[in-house]
């Protein structure tokens, strides 16, 4: 009974320590993704450092990837740039695949 109890307790820490990891991966993903966002809409120093918390926070609306896209290409759009969801996408996919290899 005590081998069965730490191997659950040994697989709950795993799955705490791997959940951490995933959080920390996507809020640094965000971030790059802010700052690249931020470079397209001409922001630099500060700025571009601010926004990046923005894009980091709007995570938080909603599970899944959906709500950064929204705010990012709202930016976009309200900035007049020609850059699509499709773009954003494929900078998210470039970008996790850059965080992924730097954690593992």
């Amino acid at each position: 009974m005590v081998d069965f109890k730490d191997r659950e307790t040994g697989f709950e820490a795993k799955f705490a320590h791997d959940e951490d990891k995933r959080f920390r991966a996507v809020a640094r993903r965000n971030k790059l993704l802010g700052l690249w966002a931020a470079g397209k809409l001409g922001m630099s120093g500060d700025a571009a450092e601010a926004y990046a918390k923005e894009v980091i926070v709007a995570d938080f609306v909603e599970a899944g990837d959906e709500d950064v896209v929204r705010k990012v290409l709202a930016d976009f759009v309200g900035k007049g740039l020609d850059l699509t969801d499709r773009h954003i996408r494929a900078e998210i996919e470039l970008l996790n695949n850059k965080v992924l290899s730097e954690i593992e």
